[in-house]
């Protein structure tokens, strides 16, 4: 607070009466004890503006947030419904627990919501591809759902299935649609889906590398993407796999297939160490190469057989 000058603002006695000196001086001594503060006092009063301005808005976040609860049922009805989504398609897998059969799920596939997601999922099943599913092991059981390993990324399977089902690309864009709200994107209990990214996967390394005499710098990719050929089905509502899977349909039946699949004994998850934090950050390789060992089944989960199925409206 700044104080006044005397010399400025004090007049002369002799320029003024005798009680406006006396009111001059009552009001210097009542300022002069006002501005004495001590810190408990300007403590307090702080601490009682901020009660008054917590006081005054008080009414006015109250009126915020009555005003979002009225907003917010507009912003969640959204015309693409979950319960809208209709199967097109029926699939059918068979699996087998280290060697012997548990059952088979039957799956339907949403060919209306995510007509490049079913087909791709489809051509595999059926064989159309060249490849499928049929003798490839689930390599990863978590507690709220199990993923299968898909075809291999590399060699002439990973070429029949690009031939025949495309690039990863239609499923993506079919998934961003879905982050955007134009499709229903939610992961329930019994879901199946494809993976298309891969959440957790570092950023490429800069490096700097020798050719033809100069430097140049380059990207180098760190652990390999998902080809669009692994899929998972949800044992629970797994609102965390939105990042990274297409749902393209649901269990129909044999979700005590699934239930069994999960009680198989994995390999423990040691994402929570400290030395395998810091090597996953630093792009070390072989916490790569040890993340894929976690949550893998001791026991062989194979697809025996799989296929497509008619529609009961088809047959009729």
């Amino acid at each position: 607070m700044l104080l006044p000058n005397p010399k400025l603002s004090t007049p002369s006695s002799k320029l003024l009466p005798h009680h406006s000196q006396n009111i001059t001086g009552v009001a210097s001594t009542s300022l002069e004890q006002n501005c004495k503060l001590s810190r408990r006092n300007l403590s307090k009063s702080s601490l009682l503006l901020l009660l008054g301005i917590q006081t005054t808005l008080t009414p006015l976040l109250d009126l915020s947030k009555a005003q979002a609860d009225t907003i917010s049922p507009q912003i969640d009805n959204n015309p693409t419904k979950c319960s809208d989504r209709v199967p097109t398609k029926k699939a059918y897998i068979d699996v087998s627990i280290a060697g012997e059969p548990i059952g088979r799920i039957i799956i339907g596939l949403y060919g209306d919501d995510v007509p490049a997601g079913t087909a791709r999922f489809s051509s595999f099943v059926s064989g159309k591809a060249g490849i499928s599913y049929r003798r490839k092991e689930f390599v990863k059981i978590m507690p709220g759902y199990v993923q299968h390993g898909g075809i291999r990324s590399y060699g002439v399977d990973a070429e029949r299935a690009t031939a025949a089902s495309g690039t990863l690309q239609n499923l993506v864009e079919e998934w961003e649609r879905g982050k955007r709200g134009e499709k229903c994107s939610e992961i329930k209990a019994g879901s199946v889906g494809i993976v298309v990214r891969d959440p957790l996967r570092p950023p490429p390394k800069t490096k700097i590398v020798a050719r033809n005499g100069k430097l140049e710098v380059e990207e180098e990719e760190i652990a390999v993407g998902p080809n669009g050929t692994e899929f998972v089905i949800t044992a629970v509502d797994s609102p965390e796999l939105e990042e990274s899977v297409l749902v393209i349909g649901k269990v129909l039946e044999g979700m005590e297939v699934v239930e069994k699949m999960r009680e198989v004994k994995t390999v423990r998850d040691n994402t929570g160490s400290p030395y395998f934090r810091v090597a996953k950050v630093i792009g070390d390789k072989r916490a790569v190469v040890a993340e894929r060992g976690f949550n893998r089944p001791y026991s062989k989960v194979v697809v025996t057989n799989c296929g497509l199925m008619e529609l009961e409206s088809e047959s009729q």
